[in-house]
């Protein structure tokens, strides 16, 4: 039986373990999707206001380098994630790659594309520090205690 699978995905290596689990334990006929939500800071690079502070200007062009640094990186992971699956003897056509924008929250953000007809969610157990998570509650955990509809793995 061939299964959707959603895969949450960041540059951490706690996601990379969740793809290479899948890579070992799944059947290669699985479709899968790797899923990346991404933090919409365009708008702030663009912004060119008066009302913003002249600290704010002076660093403008800083955060946007990191921005775009950050994006290299969940880019890269993608790539990374993709050819772990394609060694593991998946087929290309099963393999998708998503990045959204944030738009509800990244627990929120996953659970909408997974309501659009996937059968499992996998993530790695963490992928933010534990300061973090101490203070913002881990996105796994979200996921999991959200999800009503369809079963979660999380991928220590």
């Amino acid at each position: 039986m061939e299964q959707k699978i959603l895969v949450a995905l960041d540059d951490s290596d706690n996601a990379m373990r969740a793809v290479v689990y899948i890579a070992n334990f799944f059947n290669t006929n699985s479709k899968i999707t790797l899923l990346s939500i991404l933090q919409d800071t365009a708008s702030l690079c663009e912004m060119n206001s008066p009302e913003l502070t002249p600290y704010f200007k002076s660093q403008q062009s800083n955060f946007c380098l990191l921005e775009d640094k950050k994006k290299e990186l969940v880019n890269n992971a993608m790539t990374k994630a993709r050819n772990v699956l394609l060694d593991a003897g998946f087929d290309e056509n099963t393999i998708t790659t998503k990045s959204n924008i944030k738009q509800k929250g990244v627990a929120k953000d996953i659970l909408d594309e997974a309501d659009l007809g996937y059968d499992l969610i996998v993530l790695g157990r963490r992928g933010v520090s534990e300061i973090k998570d101490f203070f913002l509650g881990s996105i796994s955990q979200k996921v999991f205690s959200l999800a009503k509809e369809i079963s979660v793995l999380i991928v220590n």
